[in-house]
């Protein structure tokens, strides 16, 4: 999948001209793109004005649509939901009666006579309630931004399809002022500035309905930086509202990050440009509040707390960028038939969430250990955080049955073990491979190999998959996915973890400063708000505090704390380093306490994984291999 959660705390108009006759091929002629544009110039009460030209149609009836579901989400957005004032107009200009069907959909009649449709879109970002997946609103790394200076296009938010018409190609009018930075990976074929000079129309090309939903765009007063990393240029675009960071000050982060993966790679085919949209959320009421990132075949859609400090951005840029990234193996270059031929009304999802979101993150984070970016001791402690994540979600669920039903309860609810337990599915395979192959396979390799022979416009066959990486590799190997991925059986760890001389033991281990062994310190209550609980004591930097259980938690650096704001407040609290000034205002039993400190780090008791001492030399040999490749 192309999403990946980086807070999960709580549950919790100018109309473009048309009409031109266009040779007719079954019900739309094909020889000309359907004509669209956005026109960010002429915002009306927060919306944008949208207009289709779809050439002449010979039937009847047509239906026109916006996505209810995107690729990548797994998880029902109803982007119709922010469409006003949709007209249709005929040939004379006279609007035409449209039939809204549900959220997403409109047909209209006597659509031979059909020259236009045009709608306003209301913006996603500003009215989130928490950003999560299948609230209310989009992800935030989904959504929509329309602000003054500042527009996110995640193009699927605007621009609809007509059924069976996918296919066709699009060109993507928008006009905005000229004096914006605008970023799009899709092909530009003309730029043109008004009369006035004040706006500017930038044209672009797009192949199929899909490359409109999979190439996003920033316009806006926007911070840009390009640059190679061997064969591929990175444009990275920033939005900090402040100007806390700027894509200059995040570049050497990037490169260096994606020079490792590129290295990690190695000869993977991979994509010769890649955007990465940065937007900073300001923290505001009306700012994203869904931290992390959307991931598109050749992009990925970023947001994060403005607040962050240097270190905690480049820790989160490494963590979420690369995962986003390591999707340029699969899904696009390998994928299922449910994949390449997304239907955006009704989608139906595939068995190997564990592969597209699994592997996926368990490159993001092996590679980092391999390039050297952390250590072995750090590598050690994110797989038991995702040990204990796993632990908390259902253990005993069927992975596939879980993937194929991702929209339904009780499997949606189990969705972020995908970045969990999928992950060290990743991880078991990869121990497997290494050991019958005396180190030299890995699931890197098993991947390049279905790379090969699928690639990204060859679907596999979604029940054929788990044979076909039997016969690819080696019985074990289709033993553990009958056993703990199409079946139920949880996986004891211990048992892979031995074979390259580690084992899972009690320990003192590094604590966040809001999240402990994975699950948070804090609760909320209408009544009381946030407050901490007893686990509070267990974090020896708020027990050394003074922080007590059932304390409330009024304000952090003088931003009040409310039910509204946790996420984002908490978010800033979870990227805390040692050494930073703080101030936290508490209530407790209707006293203010105050705790103004310098953070330190804080300790736990908890469970680690550690190194043998009595490991054989065949099992420190086979960790070598496993953990450099």
């Amino acid at each position: 999948m192309y999403t990946k959660t980086l807070f999960a705390l709580f549950a919790g108009a100018v109309l473009v001209g048309c009409g031109s006759t266009k040779n007719v091929s079954n019900d739309l002629a094909t020889s000309l793109p359907i004509e669209t544009s956005i026109n960010l110039s002429s915002i009306i009460d927060d919306k944008a004005p949208v207009t289709i030209n779809p050439g002449r149609f010979t039937t009847q009836t047509v239906t026109y649509r916006l996505p209810r579901v995107i690729q990548g989400t797994y998880s029902v957005s109803d982007f119709g939901k922010y469409v006003d004032d949709f007209k249709a107009f005929d040939y004379n200009g006279n609007e035409m009666a449209v039939n809204k069907v549900d959220t997403n959909t409109w047909t209209i009649d006597n659509a031979k006579q059909l020259d236009k449709i045009t709608y306003l879109v209301n913006d996603t970002y500003d009215i989130e309630v928490d950003g999560g997946i299948g609230k209310d609103t989009p992800f935030s790394p989904a959504g929509t931004n329309l602000e003054p200076n500042n527009y996110v296009l995640n193009l699927h938010g605007f621009i609809g399809y007509f059924d069976s018409l996918k296919n066709n190609q699009y060109k993507l009018d928008v006009i905005a002022a000229a004096d914006f930075k605008r970023t799009s990976a899709l092909q530009n074929v003309n730029s043109q500035i008004s009369e006035d000079g004040k706006t500017m129309t930038t044209s672009y090309f797009a192949p199929r309905y899909f490359d409109i939903t999979d190439n996003p765009m920033m316009y806006g007063n926007l911070d840009v930086e390009e640059f190679q990393v061997g064969d591929i240029k990175i444009v990275l675009s920033v939005y900090s509202p402040n100007n806390v960071h700027s894509a200059k000050s995040l570049k050497d982060v990037v490169y260096k990050m994606m020079q490792a993966q590129k290295t990690y790679l190695g000869d993977i085919n991979a994509t010769p440009r890649y955007d990465i949209y940065l937007y900073l959320s300001e923290g505001k009421e009306d700012s994203p509040k869904g931290f992390g990132a959307l991931e598109h075949h050749t992009s990925t859609v970023v947001v994060l707390p403005e607040s962050m400090d240097a270190a905690a951005i480049a820790a989160s840029m490494t963590d979420v960028v690369s995962h986003e990234f390591f999707h340029i193996v699969t899904p696009l270059s390998v994928h299922s038939e449910d994949v390449h031929y997304f239907d955006y009304n009704n989608p139906t999802f595939s068995k190997h969430l564990w592969m597209y979101e699994g592997v996926t993150e368990y490159f993001a984070t092996l590679f980092q250990v391999d390039q050297g970016l952390v250590d072995e001791a750090e590598f050690y402690i994110k797989i038991m955080e995702k040990i204990e994540g796993s632990k908390r979600l259902n253990d005993a669920m069927s992975f596939t049955i879980m993937s194929e039903n991702i929209l339904k309860a009780p499997y949606k609810d189990e969705y972020l073990n995908v970045y969990q337990k999928g992950a060290l599915i990743g991880m078991c395979i990869d121990i497997l491979m290494r050991e019958e192959s005396n180190g030299n396979r890995g699931i890197l390799s098993l991947m390049k190999e279905l790379s090969n022979k699928y690639g990204k416009d060859k679907p596999f066959e979604d029940d054929k998959l788990i044979s076909e990486i039997t016969a690819m590799t080696y019985p074990s190997v289709g033993e553990f996915l009958n056993t703990h991925v199409v079946g139920d059986i949880p996986i004891n760890y211990n048992t892979f973890f031995n074979k390259v001389g580690l084992e899972i033991g009690e320990s003192q281990i590094k604590a966040n400063y809001i999240l402990l062994n994975g699950a948070p310190i804090v609760s909320g209550d209408p009544t009381k708000g946030i407050f901490f609980v007893d686990s509070v004591l267990e974090n020896s930097f708020w027990k050394e505090q003074g922080a007590q259980p059932n304390d409330i938690i009024k304000s952090i650096d003088g931003t009040e704390v409310t039910l509204q704001n946790a996420n984002q407040v908490l978010g800033q609290v979870f990227g805390w380093t040692p050494g930073l000034d703080v101030e936290v205002v508490l209530d407790r039993d209707g006293e203010e306490v105050i705790i103004k400190t310098t953070t330190t780090q804080g300790y736990t008791a908890g469970k680690a994984l550690i190194e043998k001492s009595n490991a054989t030399a065949a099992q420190k040999s086979l960790r070598q291999a496993w953990l450099k490749g």
